[in-house]
C-alpha cells in the first residue's frame, strides 16, 4: 500500500528511482535547486552541481528525463524496457510501477531519453516480452487535496 501511495504522488524511492548516477534535474527534481538566480543555483555549493548547473546556474541539458507512463492493459514493473512508439527503438527504463488503487488502472514512472519526455508522447513498453502502448502523462498521478484549516 506504501508503495502505490508513493507512486500515486509521483515521488521517488532511492535504490529505484534515484540512485547515485541520477542528478536533480534528470530526476525532475529541479524544484529543490529553487527558482533561476536563486542562491543554490548561483553559489554551487553542494558536490556535483558542475555536473547539471552552468556557472551562471542555468540547467545544463539532461540524455534523460523521470516520467510518468500510464496507458499499459498491465502494470510494467522495474526493468521493463521501454521503447518509441514504433516500437523499435529502446528509449529507456521503468524504475516503479503498480496499480493505482485510486485510478483504477496501471501507472509506471521510469526513465526515458529527453526527446521523448514531453507528457502526450506515445510509448510502447515491453511487459512480460509482449509490447504495450502507453502514454508520458504528468506526475503526480494523483493530485494532492490536503485540508487546510481556513485562518
Amino acid at each position: 500500500a506504501r508503495d502505490s501511495l508513493r507512486l500515486e504522488a509521483g515521488l521517488c524511492l532511492y535504490g529505484n528511482d534515484l540512485d547515485e548516477t541520477i542528478n536533480p534535474i534528470a530526476g525532475a527534481l529541479g524544484w529543490t535547486l529553487g527558482g533561476k538566480g536563486s542562491r543554490r543555483r548561483t553559489e554551487q555549493g553542494f558536490n556535483g552541481a558542475e555536473h547539471f548547473l552552468t556557472p551562471d546556474g542555468k540547467l545544463r541539458k539532461q540524455v534523460k528525463k523521470r516520467v510518468g507512463i500510464m496507458g499499459m492493459k498491465a502494470p510494467a514493473r522495474a526493468h521493463a524496457e521501454v521503447f518509441d512508439e514504433t516500437g523499435e527503438t529502446k528509449i529507456g527504463e521503468i524504475t516503479s510501477g503498480t496499480f493505482s488503487p485510486c485510478l483504477k488502472k496501471p501507472i509506471a514512472m521510469g526513465y526515458v531519453e529527453t526527446a521523448h519526455a514531453k507528457v502526450g508522447t506515445k510509448l510502447n513498453v515491453s511487459i512480460r516480452g509482449k509490447m504495450q502502448a502507453a502514454e508520458v502523462t504528468k506526475m503526480p498521478f494523483v493530485p494532492s487535496n490536503y485540508y487546510r484549516v481556513p485562518e
